[in-house]
């Protein structure tokens, strides 16, 4: 059974889900809306203090990051041609992160979700792809090589391969993170 089939769709009026942090030291709600035959997933980490807004196509796919801190404009903003190609607001072609797909943001279980979505893993299949990897607090940006392997229906193996930061995880009906130990859990 692919994850497309054994994932219920995302309520197309939208949808809410709360973390905090293992420690409870920040919480994160992430809402998810569909708009402009695409979704843009929005996040309020309060810890980190920062917002965060992904644009992704029907298929999965990241075509815009934008992070904000301080500012009402971006402070950080990446886009993509959603083939690998990379670009700063400014135009600036980022060759360094050509080869990425994904974003992943460390402080926040929903980068999961988007790769686990896209990838279609039967139970037992695992892949590797490389991902932008975005530093709230300092704003970089590096690409990292990360593994997804799905051990069980709703159960996923996390690793990355840069760090050597490996775990476990269960999802919900629609592929969200519900808790990873010592990190996050869903309220």
């Amino acid at each position: 059974m692919s994850v497309s089939s054994s994932l219920t769709a995302f309520p197309s009026d939208g949808y809410t889900a709360r973390w905090q942090r293992w420690e409870h030291d920040g919480d994160e709600t992430l809402t998810l809306r569909w708009e402009n035959e695409a979704w843009t997933a929005g996040g309020e980490l309060s810890r980190e203090r920062v917002h965060y807004v992904v644009r992704i196509s029907p298929t999965w796919r990241v075509r815009q990051f934008l992070l904000f801190r301080d500012l009402d404009q971006p402070d950080l903003w990446l886009g993509t041609d959603g083939a690998g190609r990379w670009g700063e607001v400014n135009g600036a072609h980022r060759t360094d992160l050509d080869v990425c797909i994904d974003i992943h943001l460390p402080c926040t279980p929903f980068s999961h979700t988007l790769a686990m979505r896209r990838l279609r893993l039967e139970v037992g299949d695992a892949a590797d792809e490389r991902v932008a990897r975005i530093d709230v607090e300092t704003l970089g940006v590096v690409p990292r090589h990360h593994r997804y392997h799905r051990t069980d229906d709703r159960r996923w193996r996390y690793t990355d391969h840069d760090s050597g930061e490996s775990y476990e995880f269960r999802v919900d009906e629609y592929g969200l993170v519900r808790d990873i130990d010592q990190r996050f859990r869903r309220h």
